[in-house]
């Protein structure tokens, strides 16, 4: 397969910026993805994700699949159309959240069985089903179908774990090159198809996630995510297991470190090495009061914010920065206005994004 990286520069400290060339988007990396569970970036419009600088959403391929359907979305041409978004998408696999139903599934060397958490509905995943329900949405990138262990997970739960994970990949590998070229409204972007990622699992031993990645590399993927973390974990264990799972991932090849994490970890990710990152916690958080700043975090709720007329962030110029004092997003958050939601989200995404661009200005100069 031809590779989608084009690495422009690296540092001694492993950072790099580079591009990756996407059917609907040329994506500057390092990145930072906002998640896009529902087809939605929650309580956030199309028009200000673009305006805000976001070059690549994800989607949920478990929800889509559940409500409204992808079926349903391929006749409407597909998730970008549906959803009106003109840059790059990736979609999860939808193992994630079939872990997280725990008493609701049931795992098999075939798949997944679950009930709907809508409906309490019935349902089947293999990793067949989840590469044809993500070529049906049409997403720029793929994952591939894995089985993400819990924390803590002794030795023999994760060896276990990883051997679903290893057979699970090689048949979504096979699965989506027999069937990934049913995307017609790829074909106008100049034989640019999708791609698909495999996922390095191992739990927190080492080599587990050594035997994984040297088995997916060799499987010859588009690129590699470093799944199953920030389940729990210690963060000091999450670097460990980032630092010594990236070197043994392709330097030529897209690096996405999955569900990470605060703003300091995603800038100190982004110089060990890591192409992409995504996480909820920007958006969450939000909805939750909770503003990240250059002054560090900021709980809109609390009592001394209810005069306060500076801006959020005096050193952000983000639209809500710009306009909005803390007294009034205090206020909102107070009255459970649902603009409230809507520019705490703005501003956090406009705070992950901006760290992103400020990390690729820096390893561009080399400072």
């Amino acid at each position: 397969m031809d590779i989608p990286l084009e690495v422009l520069r690296s540092d001694a400290s492993g950072g790099r910026r580079a591009r990756l060339h996407l059917p609907h988007q040329t994506v500057e990396t390092p990145v930072f993805m906002p998640v896009g569970t529902q087809g939605t970036v929650k309580a956030v419009p199309q028009d200000t994700l673009e305006a805000l600088g976001a070059e690549i959403i994800l989607g949920n391929t478990y929800h889509l699949y559940l409500r409204p359907g992808h079926e349903a979305i391929r006749r409407m041409g597909g998730l970008h159309r549906f959803i009106s978004w003109p840059r790059a998408m990736l979609t999860d696999s939808g193992g994630f959240q079939v872990f997280s139903l725990n008493e609701l599934r049931k795992v098999s060397d075939e798949g997944v069985r679950f009930r709907s958490h809508l409906d309490g509905s019935s349902h089947f995943f293999t990793p067949e089903h989840s590469i044809d329900v993500q070529i049906a949405l049409g997403a720029d990138i793929c994952m591939a179908f894995d089985e993400c262990t819990e924390y803590p997970a002794d030795r023999r739960r994760a060896e276990e774990s990883l051997r679903l994970t290893m057979a699970w990949a090689r048949r979504s590998l096979q699965h989506f090159r027999a069937h990934r070229r049913q995307v017609p409204w790829l074909d106008e972007f100049g034989g640019r198809t999708q791609r698909l990622f495999g996922i390095v699992q191992g739990g927190m031993y080492p080599d587990l996630r050594r035997q994984c990645a040297e088995q997916l590399v060799a499987m010859d993927f588009d690129g590699y995510a470093i799944g199953g973390l920030s389940v729990g974990e210690p963060r000091e264990l999450t670097l460990e297991i980032i630092a010594a799972t990236l070197p043994l991932l392709p330097k030529d090849k897209p690096r996405y470190v999955m569900g990470v994490g605060y703003p300091d970890e995603i800038e100190q990710y982004a110089r060990m090495g890591v192409d992409m990152m995504d996480c909820v916690l920007p958006t969450r958080a939000a909805r939750h009061g909770l503003l990240f700043t250059g002054e560090g975090r900021l709980n809109i709720k609390n009592r001394q914010y209810a005069e306060d007329q500076n801006p959020p962030d005096p050193r952000c110029d983000c639209p809500v920065c710009r306009r909005y004092s803390r007294a009034y997003l205090r206020h909102l958050m107070q009255s459970s206005e649902a603009l409230s939601g809507t520019l705490n989200t703005i501003h956090n995404l406009a705070f992950y994004l901006g760290i992103m661009r400020r990390v690729r200005a820096e390893l561009e100069a080399g400072s």
